[in-house]
């Protein structure tokens, strides 16, 4: 199979994306250029949700990875600057391109990055979100972006983030979907609920078809208009161009916005997978932790107060 190079990536077509990502995992799996993550995983309810709470079992090859880029002189690395050519699924639009996560937890986790530096802790545009939704249209899945390093962003380098679903064969979707679907049905949106105890908004997404070319505009109108519901934008002054720290998650169906407060609380780290209600703990011991904690609790704690 040819590969595409940093330079000129293989531009995908409508229908092409699965296509591509599964082909391009097998070579990065053969090649040694995806090293997924092992976990094991637990079920923990907390506050009406049931979280899915995974455990690494084997860090050495990404905690090894981050101290060779941090040995290096210099200005830190960019990964997506250039990408390595054997993690590209292809380019989206003349602005973005899929790279497949070089450190994985779940398979076919996807990266949406712009092919020239744009800071991570910026507004997403319409041209983001078309990415994002063409990504949507064919794999129906978990869009997620982490605004800025207090809301768990690893890089500085704009990227949306994507992974399929179910999360897990016990469920439909993600753990949070069923409070979601349950606020939707009993409110017009954009909307809040009491069964999450933190700031937060949500808005539903189906008035669009997947096979809509105008997604990424609606996509990008429901954002602004949650961001300024959620005081994080005035409405009667030009966007900025830093936005200060949330987390966005996307799926076909709906939008859930969360300002952040902190990356983390207590060593629990928290992006925007946690407040789907999934959680990542490095080993056995802060698996403990998390269930010490409680995990609607560490979200309390590293999102806004309620009001």
């Amino acid at each position: 199979m040819m590969q595409p190079s940093s330079s000129n990536p293989v531009d995908l077509q409508p229908g092409d994306l699965w296509g591509r990502v599964r082909s391009q995992t097998q070579h990065a799996l053969t090649c040694g250029a995806l090293q997924s993550i092992p976990t094991s995983y637990e079920w923990v309810e907390s506050g009406g949700v049931r979280f899915l709470v995974r455990v690494v079992t084997n860090l050495i090859r990404k905690e090894a990875d981050l101290r060779q880029q941090l040995a290096k002189p210099g200005k830190p690395v960019n990964p997506f600057l250039p990408y390595d050519d054997n993690l590209c699924v292809g380019a989206l639009s003349e602005h973005h391109v899929c790279l497949l996560n070089k450190f994985n937890v779940v398979d076919h986790h996807l990266l949406i990055i712009t092919r020239h530096f744009e800071a991570q802790d910026t507004w997403l545009t319409a041209s983001d979100f078309a990415a994002l939704w063409r990504c949507l249209a064919e794999i129906d899945g978990l869009g997620f972006y982490n605004a800025g390093e207090p809301a768990g962003a690893s890089q500085p380098h704009k990227h949306l983030q994507l992974i399929p679903l179910p999360m897990a064969e016990e469920i439909e979707s993600c753990p949070i979907a069923p409070v979601v679907q349950r606020a939707l049905a009993a409110s017009a949106d954009p909307l809040v609920t009491a069964d999450l105890p933190f700031a937060h908004g949500i808005a539903r997404l189906d008035g669009i078809d997947v096979s809509d070319r105008h997604g990424g505009s609606y996509l990008s109108d429901r954002y602004l208009a949650l961001a300024q519901a959620l005081g994080l934008l005035d409405p009667s002054m030009p966007i900025p161009p830093q936005s200060p720290p949330y987390n966005l998650i996307v799926t076909r169906q709906w939008m859930l916005m969360v300002p952040r407060s902190q990356s983390s609380y207590q060593g629990v780290p928290v992006n925007s997978l946690g407040f789907t209600g999934a959680l990542l703990a490095r080993d056995h011991d802060q698996l403990q932790r998390v269930k010490e904690l409680d995990p609607m609790t560490i979200l309390q704690q590293v999102g806004q107060p309620v009001g």
